[in-house]
């Protein structure tokens, strides 16, 4: 952002500030009713509080279709993207300004297509947008949240392409460490996506959802899900992916 120089020092003071406090008691319930947060260490569910509370209290909530925003909310979905943040060097998803939130499924707006005809939007259950908002639905992300192990987050899955989407493409392949884990990022998904296109085509069942072979973008997305939620069978099934996620995510929940 230009000049976001000039706002950083105040915008890490009020951090500061915020985080000095003590969380609040009010709140306690959303985030242990969480599978993963309980799961978690005291270090681990202390960071999980920490960064929840600053995209609170920074991104702006806006409820959709009929829908009040609710603290309830607002932990909910920031607990489950801070899961993601948990081990790696992060900015809170500097690009995400909004977080919009709809009852259940809606509809996208309509949009042109490459050929200029003008096509009726379809029902979503959530998307990410470069530079823009995230867009959810409550029930799924209530969804998502309670069964740790069915392999499906919305909130992982949109809050991966925003990670992806830092270095400004949305292509499967997010900011890395260094070239060494860039070479084997590229190596190992453009043939983990391939097995998952083949079986996709062929209805062979696999860890992954099978809505990951759409591009590499999902891809990534629907991995991150099932990085978190079926860590044992990846690891198994899909050992050299897991391993870049873990390296990447700097955590090993199927340990």
């Amino acid at each position: 952002m230009l000049f976001d120089w000039l706002f950083r020092p105040r915008r890490q003071e009020a951090r500061r500030e915020l985080l000095a406090e003590p969380f609040p008691e009010a709140w306690q319930p959303f985030v242990q009713c969480l599978p993963f947060y309980r799961a978690l260490d005291e270090r681990g569910q202390d960071r999980i509080r920490d960064d929840l509370r600053v995209l609170v209290a920074e991104k702006d909530w806006e409820g959709c279709g009929g829908l009040e925003i609710s603290d309830e909310i607002k932990v909910t979905i920031a607990a489950q993207a801070s899961l993601l943040l948990l081990n790696i060097e992060h900015e809170y998803y500097k690009h995400v300004g909004s977080i919009l939130v709809y009852p259940s499924a809606y509809k996208t707006a309509p949009r042109r297509d490459a050929a200029g005809v003008m096509r009726e939007g379809q029902a979503n259950l959530g998307e990410a947008w470069q530079r823009g908002p995230v867009v959810l639905s409550w029930d799924a992300t209530v969804h998502g949240a309670v069964d740790p192990k069915d392999g499906h987050n919305l909130v992982m899955h949109e809050f991966a392409h925003k990670l992806d989407m830092l270095d400004g493409l949305a292509d499967g392949t997010p900011p890395l460490e260094s070239k060494d884990q860039l070479s084997k990022w590229v190596r190992v998904m453009s043939k983990e996506y391939q097995k998952l296109r083949n079986a996709a085509e062929q209805g062979r069942a696999t860890v992954m959802d099978t809505y990951g072979a759409t591009n590499p973008a999902e891809f990534f997305a629907v991995a991150t899900e099932c990085f978190f939620e079926k860590a044992r069978k990846l690891r198994q099934r899909h050992p050299s992916l897991y391993a870049c996620l873990k390296d990447y995510y700097h955590q090993d929940p199927a340990a």
